[in-house]
């Protein structure tokens, strides 16, 4: 069993939210050290003591300066980031956020975490994208409400 000594050895657990609109999602195109210049949706680390929904809120005014509502899971993934300078290990929690004032528009908070934000079509997203993001769109799960279920 691998020592939990250094940090790259425990596995953290990140909130990333898809903001939709119309067709398109939301993203960033990273600065930081894991997946850099990489396509991204908002989120971060998930904080001692806080739900996915807060954690997901938090972030998304964070990072983009919008608010959000109506926030619900959509699915997780279990990523290892063996080839980056500090490998890591990550479960990504992806949540579902509308926005609660359609007119809002997103801001580069952090741009030195982010270079900007941008609206992408699902059907043709950019490259490349951050490796739980990419292994979530390969898994064919689409992050749209299923209109026959009510949502």
């Amino acid at each position: 069993m691998a020592s939990a000594a250094g940090s790259s050895r425990v596995p953290r657990v990140g909130v990333a939210v898809f903001l939709l609109r119309g067709k398109t999602v939301l993203l960033g195109r990273r600065r930081s050290s894991i997946g850099a210049s990489t396509f991204a949706l908002p989120g971060g680390h998930l904080e001692f003591g806080e739900s996915f929904e807060e954690c997901a809120a938090r972030e998304v005014k964070e990072e983009t300066g919008l608010e959000v509502d109506k926030i619900e899971y959509v699915t997780l993934t279990n990523t290892l980031f063996l080839d980056e300078p500090k490998p890591a290990h990550y479960v990504t929690i992806f949540m579902r956020a509308s926005m609660k004032d359609p007119d809002q528009v997103p801001q580069t908070v952090e741009p030195d975490k982010c270079d900007g934000w941008g609206w992408y079509e699902w059907d043709d997203l950019p490259k490349p994208l951050f490796w739980p993001l990419e292994k979530m769109v390969q898994s064919g799960l689409s992050p749209f409400p299923d209109p026959n279920s009510g949502q």
